[in-house]
């Protein structure tokens, strides 16, 4: 009998784990003075998850740190970009290509302005919302259909720049509920691997 998967072109193992993989980029701006930044959320949000497995990051020819790690059952990329936000597309596209994810399991996890702090809302496809990293993923990725985690940070206060306003450490007020945050966010990445993104919409989604 004619084996399937070798029909298909596929090894039992290795192959079907490739196929199945998972591509999560936290967006963000590399370096310590950026580290605590409102924009830095997706960087805090991959962190989280990286250290719930007991990972260390590792750097990658597509200028990105990442960590290889399985996610309720499933192989998962993480990843940093380790450009700053307004060009972080070509990591992205990078890692996508080396690993073999096609968009549609392509998760990335950003800030938003739109959206109040200590909400969640999750997505797939749309614009960017005036938001430079995504700007730059949809453009390098040439398609808008990936996931997206969207952390809320609000807007900023008076007439404050937004730009000057992402790019300054959550307020000691915000401080105390981040931790709960982030790992809520990192829990939606993990249900929407292991569920699906409706499902997790359905937990996570919190009202603007």
């Amino acid at each position: 009998m004619v084996d399937l998967w070798r029909m298909l072109g596929i090894r039992k193992n290795e192959d079907m784990a490739e196929a199945e993989r998972w591509l999560v980029v936290g967006l963000g701006n590399p370096g310590p003075k950026y580290a605590a930044n409102r924009h830095n959320a997706g960087f805090m949000v991959v962190d989280a998850l990286a250290s719930a497995n007991n990972e260390r990051w590792k750097a990658h020819r597509a200028h990105a740190e990442v960590v290889e790690t399985r996610i309720e059952g499933a192989s998962v990329v993480l990843a940093k970009p380790r450009s700053f936000m307004n060009v972080s597309g070509g990591p992205v596209a990078g890692l996508a290509k080396f690993y073999k994810v096609p968009v549609e399991r392509v998760i990335v996890v950003h800030d938003e302005l739109d959206i109040d702090f200590s909400a969640l809302k999750l997505k797939r496809g749309g614009g960017s919302g005036g938001h430079n990293g995504l700007k730059s993923v949809t453009a390098s990725l040439s398609s808008p259909d990936y996931v997206r985690v969207r952390f809320g940070v609000g807007r900023p206060p008076g007439r404050m720049d937004a730009a000057a306003y992402v790019l300054r450490d959550f307020s000691s007020a915000e401080r105390g509920e981040l931790d709960l945050n982030v790992e809520r966010a990192a829990d939606a990445v993990r249900t929407i691997i292991k569920d699906g993104l409706e499902r997790a919409q359905n937990i996570f989604h919190t009202a603007v």
